[in-house]
């Protein structure tokens, strides 16, 4: 597993690649020699690209799917699949070679095909470090990204709370500021890597007034895990993606510098919302992964399973139901593509993020749900592969804003075209 990460660094170094201190020209540039092409329009991926997604294969399909089921048993993962995942994906990408979004996407869907939870333990350190990306000066991308590529560390996105998930503006946690100082209290809820994490991007409120838009109420914060008030509760045993770890953090008069503030006080709004046109793509590849899956174990099964005397798949009811999940998946693919391409073209991918995240999470549940029932009964055990496919798809409708929020976010980009 360590020499396929090795592949990976090696590969970027070949493509003239930073290894460290990234930057977002970086990104552009990366990917502006990525996608160049004389020819327009393309579905051709480069050799580059070819080469991350194939290693990306052979690291999900040697390493994680193998450990999966243990993993989703137990609620834990090994740290070392992880760590080597986040070499592999963008934990250390982001931050050290400066990969585009779009190339992200692909390693992304691969490591989600073998498994979802461990996908989404390394998708959240991106999460956790986006806003820090986007927004932070020099010293604290040099101090906080820095460090993510000396060694192997996590970080997390702490901004929902038991009473605020898809309504951010209705955050609770307050931050006081005190001298030179800001002093937290308040509760954060479902935070993925919450107890694996070194350090957190932290929203609470800064501005008391309950009238004060929430484009100006709210601060962005980096915050060391070990800082003291710092409660970290149990692990949640989830539904699906057991082996993610997400948790519950409690802040009990934790202080925090000032020089830990992103930009400045009252921005952090808007950094904690625009961290998601860059993180949904891979959200939405994750999903496909997941989908591209189910859709594989259903049509093995489907060539080898015998009813009436011939193989299920020659049934046109089966074999239909395969037509229709591989439309979605191909679908899927393109939508998380088209969002990850914009981002790649410095230009702002509102609409297209929230079409392929709403459009992957469900079809993640359509396709998952469509090989439990090719399985038949035995779909419905934990022997067989699907039904853990199915648990792990559902969060897609609800992490990083839910199916109908989605929605609401593509109809006002679609509105808001009409009424210029």
């Amino acid at each position: 597993s360590s020499s396929i990460c090795l592949q990976i660094l090696k590969a970027s170094v070949r493509s003239g690649i930073r290894l460290h201190g990234s930057s977002a020209a970086a990104s552009a540039a990366a990917s502006s020699s990525s996608h160049s092409s004389s020819h327009g329009f393309s579905f051709e991926l480069t050799e580059q690209q070819k080469e991350f997604q194939q290693l990306a294969r052979k690291f999900a399909r040697e390493e994680i799917i193998p450990a999966a089921a243990a993993y989703d048993r137990s609620g834990e993962v090994s740290s070392s699949i992880i760590i080597l995942g986040c070499t592999v994906n963008d934990a250390s990408i982001k931050c050290g070679m400066g990969l585009p979004n779009f190339d992200n996407c692909l390693i992304t869907e691969e490591l989600a095909y073998g498994c979802t939870g461990v996908q989404t333990a390394i998708e959240a350190n991106s999460l956790g470090q986006m806003p820090v990306i986007l927004a932070g000066n020099e010293a604290q991308k040099k101090k906080y990204l820095g460090r993510m590529t000396e060694e192997p560390l996590m970080c997390a996105y702490c901004v929902t709370e038991p009473g605020a998930g898809s309504d951010v503006a209705s955050i609770k946690t307050r931050a006081v500021k005190m001298g030179d100082e800001y002093v937290v209290n308040g509760q954060k809820m479902w935070i993925t890597n919450g107890g694996k994490a070194n350090w957190y991007f932290l929203l609470a409120r800064t501005n008391p007034d309950p009238k004060c838009p929430a484009s100006k109420a709210f601060t962005g914060f980096i915050l060391e895990a070990d800082t003291p008030g710092v409660q970290i509760g149990r692990k949640e045993m989830n539904m699906g993606q057991r082996c993610s770890d997400t948790r519950g953090i409690t802040f009990e008069d934790v202080r925090i510098p000032k020089e830990n503030v992103l930009v400045a006080e009252g921005a952090g709004f808007k950094i904690a919302m625009g961290a998601f046109d860059n993180t949904r793509p891979p959200v939405a590849a994750g999903a496909t992964g997941l989908a591209q899956r189910a859709l594989d174990e259903a049509t093995k099964y489907a060539l080898e399973r015998k009813t009436f005397g011939k193989v299920i798949a020659e049934h046109q009811a089966v074999s239909f139901l395969l037509a229709e999940m591989a439309m979605k998946v191909e679908l899927a693919r393109m939508g998380y593509q088209r969002a990850a391409w914009e981002v790649d073209q410095g230009r702002r991918n509102t609409y297209y993020a929230s079409i392929a995240k709403a459009f992957a999470g469900d079809i993640a549940n359509q396709v998952a749900s469509d090989a439990v029932q090719i399985f038949g009964g035995n779909g419905f055990n934990s022997e067989y592969p699907v039904e853990k496919l199915m648990r792990d798809a559902k969060i897609y409708q609800i992490y990083e804003g839910t199916a109908q929020i989605q929605r609401l976010i593509v109809a006002r980009e679609h509105l808001g075209r009409y009424q210029k």
